[in-house]
């Protein structure tokens, strides 16, 4: 795992002072509202800032496509395995195959149809306190909780095996590594999509009750191979990287603000407005796969040449001051916002209603089981996930 020479300091959009976005993040919001930047892969981009033109940049995609954008590392491949890697990935995908790949998914993700697995849900998340009870104290809140709980949903969700939990987890983590060469974010995706086929060939052979055996059975003549095993992937990665980097950074940010922590405990009426709250503050996920502008667009009173890449920086849009009073403040009674820390438009995040619901029994559930939960190191020397396309910490020592 070569790393990158250039990586000595994460990129603009990724750079962060532990909790908050560094201070030029937000004097480039404040200021220009669109900045020139180089992405983690060397490609120079237009990094959008403010919250009403990111929604734009997201809404829009006759005007900023989302297949148009240019794989990491596609200029090691051939063209056959470029279109491969492609296959299925609804984030690289433009309607209308982004539209008919998202037809076949959504009902498997509404609200309604997640209300069923809440008790399942629940179980989980109450085995995993009794392993980080059982584990400390001091524990690991990230080995031990805010890894297990969203990885044993996806897993049973999807038909994966959750034995293969260090290893995908593993993989996932160096495909998000930004310091890492192309070379060896390449070599990791193909490991992946090997793991992934494999499974795909197990559901068509014989397909379960989870969400692969169903799409094998249900729209197995509209998908071809490569597109099952791309959702699949995508779905497993997106499934438990960013609920548990949430499910760690926010009670991170929630032991760094007991008043706010306390009022979550004491009412739990608040775990809504509060669940929406940690993700507009933290936006662990620092911005949309870059777009690239199909015209010569106008934003925030900046040309933005056809053919560019543009990334919106949905870290930048979630403290806008448009968005909220003293939006730097944590506020779990906050009144509900336009926060796109899920998104916005045709990519909103499919699985939001599955992460909302861990989130809302974790958090409470955490809480109740440890009334003196605490940090277990210095604030200060924690680690965090750096180069990480999704933000958060390698381990969350507490106490109780």
């Amino acid at each position: 795992m070569e790393p990158m020479t250039q990586a000595t300091n994460p990129p603009l959009p990724m750079r962060r002072d532990r909790l908050d976005p560094v201070d030029e993040l937000g004097r480039a919001r404040d200021d220009e509202g669109v900045v020139p930047i180089t992405t983690p892969v060397g490609r120079p981009a237009y990094l959008v800032c403010r919250h009403q033109d990111v929604r734009e940049v997201l809404a829009d995609t006759d005007r900023f496509s989302s297949a148009a954008s240019p794989i990491p590392g596609a200029e090691m491949l051939d063209r056959q395995e470029a279109e491969r890697l492609r296959a299925g990935q609804l984030i690289s995908l433009d309607p209308p195959e982004h539209t008919r790949l998202r037809r076949m998914l959504a009902p498997e993700f509404t609200v309604r149809r997640i209300r069923r697995l809440e008790p399942r849900i629940t179980e989980i998340v109450e085995a995993a306190l009794d392993d980080l009870e059982a584990a400390g104290p001091p524990a690991d809140l990230v080995a031990h909780f805010a890894l297990p709980v969203p990885a044993l949903v996806i897993c049973e969700l999807l038909g994966v095996p959750y034995t293969d939990r260090p290893e995908f987890q593993e993989r996932s983590m160096r495909l998000l590594d930004t310091s890492l060469s192309l070379d060896a974010r390449m070599a990791v995706q193909r490991e992946g999509r090997a793991y992934m086929a494999g499974l795909v060939a197990a559901a068509q052979a014989d397909p379960g009750d989870d969400l692969l055996g169903m799409l094998v059975r249900d729209h197995g003549d509209e998908l071809d191979t490569e597109e099952l095993v791309g959702i699949a992937e995508l779905l497993l990665l997106a499934g438990h990287e960013t609920t548990s980097n949430m499910l760690g950074l926010g009670t991170l940010a929630l032991l760094r603000h007991p008043d706010q922590l306390a009022a979550l405990r004491h009412d739990p009426g608040l775990t809504d407005s509060a669940v929406e709250e940690l993700l507009r503050w933290l936006s662990v996920v620092h911005w949309m796969p870059p777009r690239r502008a199909v015209t010569d667009v106008e934003l925030a009173g900046h040309t933005i040449p056809a053919g560019s890449l543009v990334v919106p920086s949905l870290v930048a849009a979630n403290r806008d001051h448009a968005t909220a009073d003293d939006p730097d403040r944590l506020d779990l009674a906050r009144p509900a916002t336009r926060h796109v820390a899920l998104g916005h438009g045709a990519h909103h995040c499919l699985g939001a209603p599955l992460a909302r619901t861990e989130m809302r029994i974790a958090f409470p559930a955490l809480l109740r089981r440890f009334p003196s939960l605490a940090l277990a190191q210095p604030y200060e020397s924690l680690d965090y996930r750096r180069f990480s396309v999704v933000y958060g910490v390698h381990a969350l020592p507490v106490t109780w």
